[in-house]
């Protein structure tokens, strides 16, 4: 019988093993899953999701890892071989953004001893569990995402307004947005810390 997903899924094969494996599940203590999301959120801002899952492979090579202390420390020779490689969005804007994002993560890291503290502090470290039954029920964004989108903005982080960094709190567990239905809810409320 076929299990029950969230209709945004369909019927991709790599969309459902995201879907599946990772998205909603709660990343506490990963720095580089944190670094990772961050960029990826950021290079689809205006595309499709899908288009940066088929990429992210090609983005974990280009990126070295997603390592932001090695990205911190990137500059113009980087961004040019960035915006030669096709395996990855080639939008300077998003690029240079990544580079400094690296830099902004790394001084949240040094002040909240890690991106991780620093992110989960907004909800004290607990998950948000809606209780959608439709996905029109599913909001681009919230007021908690425009409040961390806002401190970030502050901190000097670029390309992750609201709706971005809502869709990276869905990525990283920080809310459970699968649908009631999906076999997934279930699975993802018993991770709750």
């Amino acid at each position: 019988m076929e299990k029950c997903r969230c209709i945004w899924c369909g019927n991709d094969p790599l969309y459902r093993e995201y879907h599946d494996r990772e998205w909603g599940v709660p990343v506490y203590d990963n720095e580089k899953k944190h670094f990772e999301n961050l960029v990826l959120e950021s290079a689809q801002a205006g595309l499709s999701w899908i288009t940066i899952l088929r990429r992210r492979e090609n983005y974990r090579k280009a990126y070295e890892g997603f390592d932001p202390e090695n990205i911190a420390r990137w500059g113009e020779v980087d961004v040019q071989r960035l915006m030669a490689d096709a395996g990855v969005i080639r939008n300077r804007r998003k690029i240079e953004s990544s580079i400094n994002n690296a830099r902004r993560f790394l001084e949240v890291k040094d002040e909240f001893g890690s991106f991780s503290h620093y992110y989960w502090h907004f909800q004290d470290g607990i998950p948000i569990v809606n209780h959608w039954v439709r996905q029109e029920e599913v909001p681009a964004k919230t007021e908690l995402a425009e409040i961390i989108a806002k401190d970030m903005k502050k901190r000097g982080f670029s390309f992750l307004g609201p709706v971005v960094t809502y869709a990276n709190m869905q990525s990283v567990g920080m809310v459970n947005d699968h649908l009631v239905s999906c076999f997934r809810f279930d699975e993802i409320e018993k991770m709750k810390r």
